[in-house]
């Protein structure tokens, strides 16, 4: 399974802010620190204020922080927002009689089972624990990374 890019971005921006929680960070110093597009951030920035995950702060001082504390921010709740429906098979989006077997066939079922299994992965983990490393905050706050 493969995670778009948008919640790819989306967990390093959560990330980024989450080891930076006393101040405002801009999207042009994300993109810096990742070297990622600064419009795709934009974008980022844009879905996780309306998920109300993040605020954001306009003008000359402004920038983004988390809307909420790294400890109470589950991975798999990004993860979920920023994907949306995960179609791991074409019969999860089709339409009723639109697949041949899809009366004898289990392969819709063990795909949802792996799918649950995924995010119960995810759901253990906070943005906390993504950045409890000091080496890992020492990186993401440095000048010259």
């Amino acid at each position: 399974m493969r995670l778009n890019l948008q919640s790819d971005y989306a967990l390093r921006m959560l990330m980024h802010l989450a080891s930076s929680p006393d101040r405002l960070v801009t999207i042009g110093e994300v993109a810096d620190r990742f070297r990622i597009s600064h419009n795709h951030l934009m974008k980022v920035a844009y879905l996780l204020g309306k998920e109300g995950l993040i605020h954001t702060v306009r003008g000359r001082a402004g920038g983004l922080r988390l809307a909420g504390r790294a400890e109470k921010i589950r991975v798999g709740d990004v993860v979920r927002r920023m994907e949306g429906d995960i179609h791991l098979v074409e019969c999860f989006a089709a339409e009723p009689g639109g697949c041949v077997i899809s009366g004898a066939c289990r392969l819709k079922g063990v795909m949802h089972e792996a799918v649950d299994a995924f995010f119960s992965v995810l759901d253990r983990y906070t943005l906390a624990d993504l950045v409890a490393n000091p080496k890992l905050r020492a990186l993401l706050n440095s000048e010259a990374a």
